[in-house]
C-alpha cells in the first residue's frame, strides 16, 4: 500500500497542503480537527457521490464529535449556475456556517469550483476543503484556487481566485467512476506533459493504459507529478499574470465547444480538453511552428485512449461553424484589449503564449477543421 504523500502550495501566509494517499477519506476526521475553529462543518456532494462516500463521511465526522450540515446538488455541470449558487449560499446562511467554518466540496471540478465561489462570497469569505472525487478534480481543478460558475455566454466567465485550506486526494474513490470519465480526467494529465514535461508525456504513452485500468503505482506517479507541476506554477503565478495561463493549454477551443453543445453529456470538460489540445496542435502546424510529427503523436495518444480529436466527431451534422467557434473563442477569459491570447507549442513540452492570435489565420483554419 503506497504512502500517503503530501504537497505543499507555497502561497504564504496562505500556503496549504495536498495530502495524496489510499484511504485518507477514512481519515478525514483527524485531518480536518486541526483546521476546525469549532466542531462544526458543512458538506457539499452531489447526487451521484452522496449515496457513494457522502453520507458515509458525514456519519464519520458526526461519531468524531463533528456537527455536520449536508447539502446535495443535482449532478452535472448544470450545477454550475446563478440559480444553484444562489440556493446553496442561502443553505449555509441559513445553517449559519461562519467565516472561520469549513466549507467541504465532496466531488468533481463542478462541486469544487461551484462549493469554492460559494465559500469565497459567503460572508465575504469563509474557509474551504477540497475532497476531489473524479480524476479530473484531482489532477486539476482541486488544486490551485480558482473557482466559479458557468455563464450562457461562456464556461467559468463568473468567478473568483479563493484558495482551499486543504486538498485531500484518496485514490481509491477513483474506482466507482464510469471509464468515459477517467478517460476525460485523464485528459488534463496529458496536458501537464504537453506544456513543460516531455519525459512525462513519454511516460504516458507507455503508461497511460494501465493508469486507466486502475494500476495503483501508476495512478498516484501521474496524480502526484500533475499535482506538483500546477502547485509549482500556481505558486509563480496565482492570478494568471503570465505563466499560469500555460495551464489552460487547449482549455480557449474546449471551452467554446462546450458552450456550443450546452455544458452537457454530449461533451465532458475533459474531452473538450482533449479536442481543444488537438486543435491547439493543429493550429501550431499549420503556422508552421509545431513539427507534425509531434502533433500526430499526441492526436494519437488521444485516440488510442479513447478521447475525440476532432469537431467533426462530436457534431457529425455540422452545426458547429468556424463562425460560431471565434464568436465563443472571444468571450475567453485571456482576452486583452480585444486581442486573443491562446497557448500554441512549438513541441511536446515546449507550449507558449501567443498574445496576439491573426484572426484570419485562425478562422481559416477553423473552417477546415468545422468541414473535414
Amino acid at each position: 500500500m503506497t504512502q500517503t504523500q503530501t504537497l505543499q502550495l507555497e502561497l504564504r501566509p496562505r500556503t496549504y497542503s495536498i495530502e495524496i494517499g489510499h484511504d485518507l477519506l477514512a481519515q478525514l476526521p483527524d485531518l480536518l480537527r486541526p483546521l476546525l475553529a469549532r466542531p462544526k462543518l458543512a458538506i457539499v456532494t452531489d447526487s451521484n457521490i452522496a449515496p457513494l462516500y457522502g453520507e458515509k463521511l458525514r456519519d464519520a465526522l458526526q461519531n468524531a464529535g463533528i456537527e455536520t450540515d449536508f447539502f446535495v446538488i443535482e449532478a452535472g455541470e448544470s450545477a454550475k449556475s446563478f440559480a444553484v449558487l444562489e440556493r446553496l449560499s442561502e443553505d449555509l446562511l441559513a445553517a449559519k456556517i461562519e467565516r472561520d467554518d469549513i466549507v467541504l466540496a465532496l466531488g468533481g471540478g463542478v462541486i469544487g469550483d461551484l462549493t469554492g465561489f460559494a465559500a469565497a462570497i459567503l460572508r465575504r469569505g469563509c474557509r474551504f476543503v477540497q475532497v476531489p472525487t473524479s480524476l479530473l478534480a484531482q489532477v486539476d481543478s482541486s488544486v490551485g484556487g480558482k473557482t466559479g460558475i458557468n455563464s450562457p455566454l461562456g464556461k467559468n466567465l463568473i468567478g473568483a481566485f479563493y484558495q482551499p485550506s486543504l486538498v485531500v486526494i484518496d485514490p481509491d474513490v477513483l474506482t466507482t467512476l464510469p471509464p468515459r470519465h477517467l478517460r476525460a480526467g485523464y485528459a488534463e494529465i496529458v496536458k501537464y506533459g504537453l506544456i513543460n514535461n516531455a519525459g512525462f508525456f513519454n511516460w504516458l504513452e507507455n503508461n497511460g493504459t494501465k493508469l486507466l485500468a486502475g494500476d495503483e503505482a501508476a495512478t498516484i506517479h501521474a496524480i502526484k507529478t500533475s499535482c506538483a507541476a500546477k502547485a509549482a506554477i500556481v505558486a509563480r503565478d496565482e492570478r494568471e499574470g503570465a505563466e499560469r495561463a500555460l495551464l489552460n493549454l487547449g482549455h480557449s477551443f474546449g471551452h467554446a465547444l462546450e458552450a456550443l453543445t450546452g455544458f452537457g453529456e454530449r461533451l465532458y470538460h475533459g474531452e473538450a480538453v482533449a479536442l481543444g489540445i488537438s486543435l491547439a496542435f493543429r493550429f501550431s502546424s499549420s503556422l508552421g511552428l509545431c513539427p507534425p510529427e509531434h502533433t500526430q503523436r499526441v492526436i494519437s495518444h488521444f485516440e488510442a485512449i479513447g478521447l475525440p480529436t476532432n469537431i467533426t466527431a462530436i457534431d457529425p451534422e455540422g452545426h458547429i461553424t468556424a463562425e460560431a467557434m471565434l464568436d465563443a473563442m472571444m468571450q475567453d477569459k485571456k482576452m486583452r484589449g480585444g486581442h486573443l491570447t491562446l497557448i500554441l507549442s512549438r513541441a511536446i513540452g515546449d507550449s507558449f503564449l501567443n498574445h496576439d492570435v491573426d484572426k484570419t489565420a485562425l478562422k481559416e483554419f477553423l473552417l477546415k477543421e468545422t468541414t473535414r
